[in-house]
């Protein structure tokens, strides 16, 4: 007959060993797997909760998001980090993106357009299908700092066309830099249409330059309305540098089987969301 104390000895001893087994820590590799895992799960992850969660520093958390980071994987934020966004890569790749979703938002926000008024236009894929949707006979003012979209619409009959000059950021083809500032403080706009490359309700919209990211913030003071052009892609994702908070626009068009859970939280900070 086997005795209590030796049964109490085997539990303790098993207790033990499966205590050594969860002690033994994830290796790097593993650890990121699982980051990118809960950063697709929920949306974001805290340095804090990672630490406690693998049983390591937040020291070694940091320098997985780091090395993550690093690799275009995840956006990092004070205190974690957030999905990264895929527009930011160069904009001949980016044409190829999401352009059915694209087209249909774009085909959308050119409906917003009324005659007589005076649009701000940003550069960016988007705005470019936005431009080529604009009906022949619409008489309207389009301000842009694009020359790409002033060359798409150098023979629309009756559109006016005012180019911002400045130093071309060939990244997104768009002119950047004081010049460009400078000049956008003469304009009143009705309609600002924005390209971001990232749009998240705690992280507001952000795009992946520095000197785009003041010009967006100088066009969007310079319009009674802000629309952001936003595929499912750059929704709840962040980019290095901070345009403004979510609230700077009042409008954001998305396609529209765009997943509710993307923009339950836009809606919930106030911004009206517009299905295209």
């Amino acid at each position: 007959m086997v005795s209590c104390s030796f049964v109490q000895n085997q539990e303790n001893s098993c207790n033990l060993a499966c205590n050594r087994i969860d002690a033994i820590p994830m290796l790097t590799d593993q650890r990121k797997k699982a980051i990118l895992e809960a950063l697709k799960r929920e949306g974001q992850v805290l340095a804090g909760e990672l630490s406690a969660k693998f049983g390591v520093s937040e020291d070694t958390v940091r320098r997985d998001l780091r090395e993550l980071a690093a690799e275009g994987l995840l956006q990092r934020v004070h205190g974690g980090a957030l999905p990264a966004s895929p527009a930011v890569a160069p904009i001949a790749e980016r044409r190829g993106m999401e352009v059915a979703a694209k087209r249909r938002i774009a085909q959308k926000a050119a409906g917003m357009i009324a005659p007589g008024q005076v649009v701000i236009v940003d550069g960016g894929t988007t705005t470019a299908l936005l431009v080529e949707c604009l009906p022949r006979d619409l008489r309207a003012t389009v301000v842009t700092h694009s020359p790409g979209v002033a060359v798409a619409l150098a023979e629309h009959p009756t559109i006016e066309v005012v180019l911002i000059g400045g130093k071309l950021y060939k990244h997104s083809v768009v002119t950047v830099g004081a010049a460009a500032v400078e000049a956008i403080a003469h304009i009143h706009a009705d309609l600002y249409f924005m390209g971001v490359t990232a749009v998240h309700a705690q992280a507001g919209l952000s795009t992946g330059d520095f000197e785009e990211s003041y010009v967006k913030r100088a066009l969007a003071a310079r319009a009674a309305e802000t629309v952001v052009l936003a595929s499912a892609a750059k929704l709840n994702a962040a980019s290095p540098y901070c345009i403004g908070p979510i609230g700077m626009a009042q409008t954001i068009v998305v396609e529209r089987s765009t997943d509710a859970k993307l923009t339950e939280p836009i809606e919930a900070a106030g911004v009206t969301v517009v299905r295209a």
